[in-house]
């Protein structure tokens, strides 16, 4: 989920009624990646402010410029607008379905692949089927929050200067060469210069702490959900109610992303590029964690934990609700 997140947190993952077979029997796999695209895109509106809100307290160091998320948030409106709460969204609107339907997919095709009989539970083949879905979403994930961190980070040194020169200023380059002053950052542009200056490799910097972060995130979520939901089942229609379902993601999803704060913390500081001359360089994984331990302390390791949790319990609720809707299904049947 991300997502993550998050990832979205980031970092949002759709796949969870398809952990339970019996939940959606027969259903194909457009109508599953027109429900993921749709959720995803909901979700994301929905709960974006306060992914950007989690991706600056986490980038936050010694000096503190947000106290919370609350504060984050109306500092960020202030400065602002409202829109700049969204700083990144086209990223992640953009990215969001390819990202969904590669891991509805895989999936889909590890549990088959793992498990002999769908109806059968089976923690361990979950728990693998979840891994390999969560890496390879990957393959989109990275590059896109690489993208939308570097975004979602450029406000935070126009309220850490103050002032609105400062915001131009922020606008400098991503990278090791410079853009005119002049240009606002977009994704375009920092792609742009990441391809030019490290080739392929620059959009997925730090794509070993995405796996760290997205593998064990799938392992917990996936198999927790299932059986959450199976507690649920009515015997007679073989699904669990919308009202058990919407509680068993959410739960599972806050279980799962609290779980990873860390590692999403990890992945944060690392893909995060403009640096300012009181802030840590990165040299990978173990130099970032050792840094944090040192400097900030076992506490810098949780930072934004109640965002990330936030954001994934009613994203995990929003795609619940649209596919017990079933759009997917119903724009289908409106082409028929």
């Amino acid at each position: 989920m991300s997502r993550s997140s998050v990832q979205l947190c980031a970092f949002v993952s759709v796949s969870f009624t398809h952990s339970l077979p019996s939940s959606s029997p027969g259903l194909s796999v457009t109508a599953k990646l027109i429900n993921g695209g749709v959720a995803g895109l909901v979700g994301v509106t929905c709960v974006f402010p306060i992914d950007l809100a989690k991706t600056r307290l986490q980038n936050q160091h010694c000096n503190d410029i947000y106290k919370g998320m609350i504060d984050c948030l109306m500092k960020t409106a202030r400065a602002e607008g409202f829109l700049g709460m969204y700083r990144g969204a086209a990223v992640n609107l953009t990215l969001v379905t390819p990202e969904k339907a590669i891991k509805l997919a895989a999936n889909d095709f590890f549990r088959q692949l793992l498990m002999e009989d769908g109806g059968q539970r089976n923690l361990k083949m979950e728990m693998l089927a979840g891994c390999g879905a969560g890496m390879c979403q990957v393959l989109v994930t990275c590059p896109m929050e690489m993208l939308k961190i570097q975004l979602q980070d450029a406000g935070r040194w126009a309220v850490r200067h103050q002032g609105p020169a400062s915001a131009l200023s922020s606008s400098v380059s991503y990278t090791t060469g410079l853009a005119p002053a002049h240009q606002r950052p977009s994704a375009t542009l920092i792609a742009r210069e990441l391809l030019r200056t490290h080739g392929l490799a620059g959009l997925y910097k730090g794509l070993g702490a995405t796996l760290l972060r997205d593998i064990p995130f799938s392992i917990i979520y996936f198999p927790l959900f299932a059986n959450l939901n199976n507690l649920g089942l009515n015997e007679l229609t073989g699904k669990a109610s919308f009202a058990h379902s919407f509680m068993s993601g959410c739960v599972a999803g806050s279980v799962a992303a609290t779980a990873v704060t860390p590692l999403d913390v990890l992945k944060t500081r690392i893909q995060t590029l403009k640096k300012g001359l009181d802030e840590e360089v990165y040299s990978g994984i173990i130099d970032c964690a050792r840094k944090l331990w040192i400097q900030e302390g076992p506490s810098a390791f949780m930072k934004g934990a109640g965002c990330r949790a936030l954001v994934i319990a009613p994203l995990f609720g929003i795609a619940q609700g649209v596919y017990f809707i079933g759009i997917g299904e119903r724009i289908l049947k409106s082409f028929e």
